[in-house]
């Protein structure tokens, strides 16, 4: 059955094996080489179809203009994804290891809960509205996984909410809170679709991200099976079934009756008290050479490693093992900024005792920076990764701005004139049939919650004076554009995080506050901006009314923020020992942490004092150097060795697996890679029949079993009773205990200060 009335079916699932040759695995996968394209295109393909090869695979040339899209079907399903999935990431975003359940899991158990709809609700109507208006239309699908995507993340706001508690003791009022992730999420939806023009509409802004989401949802309503030949292959649902509940029960496994699995650091339980060995081989605070883990939750921690190309994951392993297995073990052995004295591997930072530092000393009765204090207390002094990460995160802005320069710039020139003077493809005059969404809608989403913005920094005790509101939104609407369209065509996306914090840290100084709000504003602006130019080019690829996007758009983000919020409040009313380091059901905060110690950095003490000549991590500032000349070298011996590997290595993306050291350990990155190679190379070259039919599936079957498993965990084995149901000996048998009693758990330095004396710098 096809989803276009009276269209031809797409077979997307069979592959002929004697016309058939797999896409290279390379890192030119995720640039579009518009010459060639053009080249290889007829009069008639720009006419009726995309121009791109990639899009024409993907995405349906045809549009029923009568296809239901808005429903009470739509409306109760999306906003159920828009509570579950927004409050479980929600719930996992403060434990270690976290879990993120994708959209991925609402785009496929979505359409069997639609069919089911469709087949037992009557078809009768209550005051007016249609129980059951018929067969499950792909548009309402669309947007029930829209309503699911828009807040699925965590807001970023909640992390400033958090970090507020835990280090400045600040418990505002779930208003201020409101205020804050509304401002923030829907100021970046406003900026969105004012430039949708640029950004949505032509056809050169790809987004290659979504060419996955639209070739699944093709599939599912196409009702093909996978393989080639006679043999039909499992259905989609049937696999995603059979993985999400072995992966449910196996998490048992690792996730409570034999913990010791996801903590896999078996060389120190042979020398649990030897310093080197721990950590050289530590997972907690070590190297974490001892490699393995059985936790899918470990596995898939910075992202899954079955959805993200081989190119980039080398780049990435090859990153982390360059900088943090090789160039900081140096560094921390030589006792380079003190090292020795502190965790190889630490989220937290510490005062010259070898103590977590203490940011009560150095504030004034106001919150504020007390210069005499901080130098009469001790210098602000990080693990060597920490430390690292911080280098990393000046490398990558200007890898960023060196590489798009030498390899994306006559893209970006062409792209640009294009986007602007291009002819609408097929897509775009299919959607001309639909009304457009004003751009007042837009203009009015952007001064409310700009209202809202100042009534939450001037009613509650921000100390953020408004013209620093105005200047960091000013920063993200001059970098939106440029850095969308980089992202539209390339599928990299840059931050502003770095620069945010160097901008308001040295305009503000000693106003953690002040700073966590101004970053927040700058970068979670934009970045939430470019997630919706995402959702709405799938609307625009897949023939979506822009009016019911729009307004879907709106009611889940408002809907999404608010259970976060929600979820968030409760655990911390709720959970224990909530952001402690060894809080017994792993809700450690590991994010809270770093965002916590960077507004002590940034906001509290100041990079003046951090990174300024004669302080202790001045070199660090060289980073920006090395950022800007590296991408040269690859660059240059790809064109003198054209046939070399040097033609793979993307810089940016090197330099970023270093940077998710902390909060991810080497052993995240490690066992990610390796998962990856198996997944993403061997079997995507070898099989791609089969990886293309279940590899993002088992993704997200593995994530979502893990996900559930952990809630049925945490919520009738270890929350209630304080854990004492059932099975009272489980959490103290060896196998839950073991890796605790390690150096590595404890955190033990190399060296240690004797009681009544301090190390570090003698002046700061």
């Amino acid at each position: 059955m096809s989803f276009l009335n009276g269209t031809e079916e797409r077979n997307v699932d069979t592959v002929d094996p004697e016309n058939w040759r797999e896409p290279p695995d390379r890192m030119g996968d995720i640039v579009i080489l518009n010459e060639e394209l053009e080249k290889s295109s007829t009069i008639s393909d720009l006419e009726e179809d995309s121009p791109y090869p990639e899009v024409r695979s993907a995405v349906a040339n045809a549009d029923d203009v009568n296809m239901l899209a808005w429903s009470l079907r739509t409306w109760v399903l999306g906003l159920l994804w828009a509570i579950l999935i927004p409050g479980l990431n929600q719930f996992f975003f403060f434990r270690y290891p976290a879990v993120t359940i994708k959209s991925l899991v609402a785009q496929l158990l979505s359409y069997p809960l639609g069919q089911l709809w469709a087949a037992a609700v009557p078809r009768k109507s209550l005051f007016g509205v249609s129980l059951n208006p018929g067969p499950f239309t792909i548009k309402e699908h669309v947007l029930i996984t829209v309503m699911a995507t828009v807040g699925a993340a965590s807001a970023y706001a909640t992390d400033v909410i958090a970090v507020q508690r835990v280090y400045y003791r600040q418990d505002n009022d779930f208003l201020y809170q409101w205020f804050l992730v509304m401002s923030t999420q829907l100021i970046g939806f406003s900026m969105g679709g004012i430039a949708r023009r640029f950004l949505v509409s032509p056809p050169s802004m790809i987004w290659p991200d979504n060419l996955v989401t639209c070739s699944l949802f093709n599939t599912l309503h196409s009702q093909r099976t996978a393989g080639t030949g006679e043999r039909e292959g499992m259905s989609r649902e049937k696999f995603f079934t059979i993985a999400f509940v072995g992966s449910m029960c196996w998490h048992f496994l690792p996730g409570y009756l034999f913990t010791a699995l996801s903590t896999f650091s078996w060389v120190t339980w042979i020398a649990p008290r030897n310093k080197l060995v721990n950590q050289l081989f530590g997972y907690q605070t070590g190297l974490g050479l001892s490699i393995l883990t059985f936790d899918w939750s470990q596995i898939a921690y910075i992202s899954s490693p079955l959805a993200t190309p081989w190119w980039a994951e080398a780049n990435v392993i090859g990153g982390m093992i360059s900088f943090i297995w090789i160039i900081a073990p140096i560094l921390h052995f030589k006792n380079v900024w003190y090292s020795n004295y502190l965790p190889f591997l630490s989220r937290t930072s510490f005062d010259n005792t070898g103590a977590t530092y203490n940011l009560t000393r150095i504030l004034n009765p106001d919150g504020t920076f007390n210069a005499t204090a901080y130098h009469e207390y001790s210098p602000l002094l990080l693990s060597t990764t920490f430390a690292m990460n911080y280098g990393i995160s000046f490398a990558i802005i200007t890898s960023t701005v060196t590489y798009t320069l030498l390899h994306l710039r006559e893209q970006i020139v062409e792209q640009t004139r294009r986007s602007l003077r291009e002819q609408p493809d097929i897509h775009a005059r299919l959607m001309s049939q639909y009304t457009e969404v004003p751009d007042w809608w837009y203009a009015g989403i952007f001064a409310s919650m700009f209202i809202f913005a100042v009534i939450c920094i001037e009613t509650w005790h921000t100390e953020m004076p408004v013209w620093s509101l105005v200047l960091s939104l000013l920063l993200a609407f001059i970098f939106f554009i440029p850095i969308g369209m980089i992202q539209a065509m390339t599928n990299t996306q840059i931050g502003l995080n770095v620069i945010s914090e160097l901008i308001v840290g040295y305009m503000l100084p000693g106003k953690p506050l002040t700073m966590m709000l101004f970053k927040m504003f700058a970068y979670i602006t934009m970045t939430q901006a470019l997630q919706f130019a995402v959702d709405l080019k799938l609307g625009h690829y897949m023939k979506v009314p822009p009016r019911q996007m729009f307004w879907s758009q709106v009611v889940a983000t408002v809907v999404a923020g608010t259970t976060q919020l929600g979820v968030q409040s409760w655990m911390f009313t709720n959970i224990t020992d909530m952001c402690d380091p060894h809080q017994e059901d792993g809700f450690i905060c590991p994010t809270t942490d770093v965002f916590g110690t960077a507004s002590i950095i940034w906001g509290v003490i100041g990079p003046a004092l951090q990174f300024s000549d004669g302080q202790l991590y001045k070199d660090l500032l060289w980073f920006f150097v090395l950022g800007a000349v590296l991408p040269v070298i690859p660059w240059y011996l790809a064109k003198k060795y054209p046939d070399s590997f040097f033609k793979f290595v993307n810089v940016p993306v090197l330099l970023c697996g270093a940077g998710n050291v902390p909060p991810a350990t080497p052993v995240n990155i490690v066992s990610w890679a390796i998962t990856g190679f198996i997944f993403q190379h061997v079997i995507r070259r070898r099989h791609f029949s089969w990886w293309a039919k279940y590899n993002y599936v088992l993704s997200a079957a593995l994530d979502s079993g893990v996900a559930i498993a952990t809630i049925l965990i945490f919520f009738c084995l270890q929350f209630p009773r304080n854990g004492n149901i059932g099975m009272n000996s489980i959490q103290s048998w060896w196998g839950n205990t073991v890796f605790t009693r390690t150096l590595d758990y404890e955190g033990a330095p190399m060296l240690t200060v004797p009681s009544g004396s301090t190390f570090g710098p003698p002046t700061w």
